[in-house]
């Protein structure tokens, strides 16, 4: 049974997460749902979900078909994307090439291979007390940051900052898993070429 701690972060972890959709949408080109396109790949954020005491999400990847023709190719071109997002902080917790088939209409079918990163969050790890404690000071002695409104799922001003804290921690997680495995798309591309 979820905690309500487990469930507000997981509100604001959505709205930390969709901010971050909304960036990208609105910095690259926009595609429907959660996905956007930059240099002939599609990113796709998922929403949050609350397991086990932790938040989990997923960023996927389409793997750019028309430059990578063959099968082993396709593996090959996952394999280095996967070691690049091994390496560094923000580790997913698992990478896997998936495969889409869609067929819209019921007379095409496309085939469609993913990079699939899953993330996880720890409640615990979305928050920092010491920063909560800094903030709320300033708040009590009118020094405070505008971004932080009372919120109406909080009964304190301290709890209001540790909601802000939350949604402001996924999305700049989630920016920076999301700018990893961009630059490893890129980085990889570029190898394909050169």
């Amino acid at each position: 049974m979820p905690t309500l701690k487990g469930l507000l972060f997981n509100q604001y972890a959505t709205e930390g997460l969709s901010a971050l959709v909304e960036e990208m949408q609105s910095k690259y080109s926009a595609k429907k749902g959660r996905r956007f396109n930059d240099d002939n790949v599609t990113y796709e954020i998922s929403r949050p979900v609350l397991k086990d005491n932790a938040i989990e999400f997923e960023i996927s990847s389409k793997i750019p078909e028309d430059e990578i023709k063959t099968p082993k190719e396709m593996q090959s071109y996952f394999q280095q994307i996967k070691k690049v997002l091994e390496k560094g902080k923000n580790k997913p917790v698992s990478v896997e090439m998936e495969n889409i088939v869609w067929d819209s209409r019921k007379d095409t079918e496309k085939k469609r291979d993913y990079v699939k990163l899953q993330y996880q969050c720890p409640l615990d790890d979305l928050f920092n007390n010491k920063e909560v404690e800094k903030q709320h000071e300033k708040v009590m002695s009118g020094k405070a940051d505008s971004s932080i409104t009372d919120s109406p799922s909080a009964f304190t001003k301290a709890g209001s900052i540790v909601l802000a804290n939350v949604r402001d921690s996924m999305h700049q997680f989630g920016r920076d898993s999301l700018i990893k495995l961009m630059d490893a798309n890129k980085q990889i591309k570029a190898s394909l070429k050169g």
